[in-house]
């Protein structure tokens, strides 16, 4: 239980740093893009509005005259960098190229003076499959389009963004690197404390376990010799209903006192079972024979499909008392006149124990939820008369997780109430 705690707060640990640093890496590295994107369609925006070229740069004087000017006219293109966020060096250090295609799709010229790495017939074949998907801006390899209506026809303008998408992707690779190392890093701290983290509750739940074990221990003599006196009075006295009273009293204690102590010893770290392979079957069909008296003096029905031959490798001593277990609260928990059915098959490589009955009462999924819980009982007087102690399931979960197995309660109808157990063979 200690190391399934241990390993919990590891993991809780890991997956909330994981996700905050996803969170920050992401909305960094999506701003890193979107500021790419929009630096670049900025700058193509600029392309499309002067026909695939920058516009004319102006001196100070001459620019403070274009201001004057209407805006339409050429001389105010010169503030049209700054407008856009643009620096004046813009043009010396942006890579493009355009293409003019007229209605049809046809090539009718090719400006590559600002490029090298692409010649005019690389230009036109760039354009044409652009044009042909119809699409009006993006990414096409490592340039981005944009596509521009112009009287003579339709320009595609391509921006180089080689250096912007590389510098992008590094910071994207190294940040990724950076943040692996550091989940590596907090992993290792946490494996080195997390030891310490948890040995209050380790103690704490060993001095517990070693309570009740030996207070277990030291209940039983006392019950023992009070059921031996018990049994000299009747002889000497003969029957008394205080005396079966007694008995009876002295028998519940110590089934009791029982549980509590195979409940103790299957949470152990390494509980002491013996695990040799046995046949499942065998065993399930031997349980269920055993309980066909109390099924039938109430009435009760019977159904099994136990598939032969099925092997199971554990503690077979364990594995008798869980299905003992579920038998006894599906008989116990069923109504008189109710219905028990008792499915043993194999899927795969796990073999896959099913135990259902019906209930008087429908069951809620809190119910359901909380049928593992120590002292649980689903009947909410808590009374007696069914002789449990709500220790069975917990036990039955124990026993399933020290082999290795899971175990959950169903409810496939109102009232109904499956147990299904699954086991490695």
């Amino acid at each position: 239980m200690i190391r399934k705690l241990r390993i919990r707060l590891i993991t809780a640990s890991m997956l909330a740093l994981t996700l905050v640093l996803l969170v920050i890496l992401g909305g960094i590295n999506a701003m890193s893009y979107r500021k790419t994107v929009s630096d670049a369609d900025a700058i193509l925006s600029v392309l499309a509005t002067n026909q695939g070229t920058f516009p004319q740069r102006l001196s100070p004087a001459e620019d403070g005259d274009a201001r004057r000017n209407a805006p339409g006219s050429k001389a105010a293109d010169g503030g049209m960098l700054r407008n856009r966020g643009l620096s004046d060096e813009t043009p010396y250090e942006s890579r493009f190229f355009s293409v003019l295609l007229d209605e049809s799709g046809q090539v009718l010229s090719t400006d590559t003076n600002k490029i090298a790495a692409v010649d005019q017939s690389t230009a036109a074949e760039y354009a044409r499959e652009v044009y042909s998907s119809g699409r009006s801006s993006g990414f096409y390899a490592q340039y981005r389009f944009l596509r521009s209506a112009e009287d003579g026809g339709i320009r595609l303008i391509f921006l180089d963004c080689s250096r912007s998408l590389s510098a992008f992707w590094s910071v994207l690779l190294s940040s990724m690197v950076i943040s692996l190392f550091g989940l590596v890093s907090v992993l290792v701290l946490l494996l080195i404390f997390s030891r310490r983290i948890v040995t209050p509750a380790a103690e704490s739940y060993d001095k517990q376990r070693r309570f009740i074990t030996d207070a277990g221990h030291e209940i039983k003599t006392p019950l023992t010799i009070i059921g031996a006196d018990a049994d000299l009075i009747e002889l000497e006295c003969g029957e008394s209903e205080w005396l079966d009273d007694i008995k009876r009293q002295v028998a519940r204690l110590t089934g009791l006192t029982n549980e509590l102590i195979d409940l103790s010893r299957m949470d152990e770290e390494r509980p002491q079972l013996q695990r040799v392979a046995f046949s499942l079957s065998d065993v399930t069909e031997d349980v269920v024979q055993s309980f066909q008296g109390p099924i039938k003096s109430q009435g009760k029905a019977l159904q099994s499909d136990i598939r032969p031959l099925l092997t199971c490798t554990g503690d077979e001593k364990a594995i008798r008392q869980l299905v003992s277990i579920l038998m006894d609260n599906a008989v116990k928990y069923s109504p008189e006149g109710g219905d028990i059915c008792v499915r043993l098959v194999q899927e795969g490589r796990f073999l896959k124990l099913s135990i259902s009955n019906t209930t008087v009462y429908p069951i809620e999924k809190e119910q359901l939820s909380r049928l593992f819980d120590r002292f649980y009982r689903m009947d909410q007087s808590r009374n007696s008369s069914t002789g449990g102690y709500g220790l069975g399931m917990s036990i039955a979960q124990s026993i399933v997780s020290v082999h290795r197995g899971r175990i959950r309660a169903e409810s496939p109808a109102e009232n109904a109430l499956t147990i299904v157990v699954t086991l490695p063979q």
